[in-house]
């Protein structure tokens, strides 16, 4: 079974981004629904989608804000954006475009020509990978598991984040403070060593059976995911 383009919509206007997602439903891709620029940037977080539309206009953090984050992380650096904004005059579209958006549509438009953008952005910029591999190791990020030599690997929601974004990045070495950022909620408040103690779980679970670890610690500088030296 093929696996539907994943859209993210944030959108304030409840009539509006009921219309749009009932109309990309219609054309086959699976919506999902944030009202307010906070909830887009934890869903994102949660979950990678394949394209985001995004309101310029939110309560909060507002759609700008949102795709400078977005441009910020190597994780999201190169997930497409569309803006979607009243603003109709032509310094708003390149601030738009300035600050990363793929594509800009001032409202109100036709549900054809946001079809069409979809579509454009859809083909120039490939989605992300579905899973990731690195050794025997392999992450599914649609089934969400992880599997080492067929194994499967009972992680905790953290423990997931951190291989997924270890296993994205492998060889680089990643401080504590750069491992917070990534894989822990940016509304919560975490120790550094706390980053140690589920290092410490993850290590525990991939090398269950005598399997060669994978992890490396690098003094005074962090981890890496890499393999390991004779």
């Amino acid at each position: 079974m093929t696996q539907k383009t994943n859209i993210l919509v944030v959108e304030d206007d409840p009539a509006l981004s009921r219309l749009i997602c009932y109309n990309l439903e219609k054309q086959d891709y699976e919506v999902r629904l944030a009202a307010d620029g906070q909830d887009a940037l934890e869903q994102i977080a949660r979950r990678m989608p394949d394209l985001v539309l995004l309101d310029w206009m939110l309560p909060g953090v507002s759609g700008i804000e949102v795709c400078r984050r977005l441009r910020e992380q190597p994780k999201t650096r190169t997930l497409p954006v569309i803006m979607l904004s009243a603003r109709g005059q032509e310094t708003d579209s390149v601030r738009g475009l300035d600050t990363g958006a793929d594509d800009y549509l001032v409202k109100p438009f036709g549900m054809e020509t946001l079809f069409a953008r979809v579509k454009a952005i859809l083909r120039r910029v490939p989605p992300p990978s579905k899973t990731l591999q690195f050794e025997t190791l392999v992450l599914d990020r649609v089934a969400h598991k992880v599997e080492r030599n067929g194994r499967l690997l009972a992680l905790g929601p953290t423990e997931y984040r951190l291989l997924e974004f270890l296993m994205s990045h492998p060889g680089q070495v990643f401080s504590r403070e750069e491992l917070l950022e990534h894989a822990w909620e940016r509304s919560s408040y975490v120790e550094l060593r706390t980053v140690d103690v589920h290092i410490r779980r993850l290590r525990q679970t991939l090398n269950e059976g005598d399997e060669k670890d994978l992890i490396r610690t690098v003094r005074a500088r962090g981890y890496a995911l890499d393999l390991p030296q004779d």
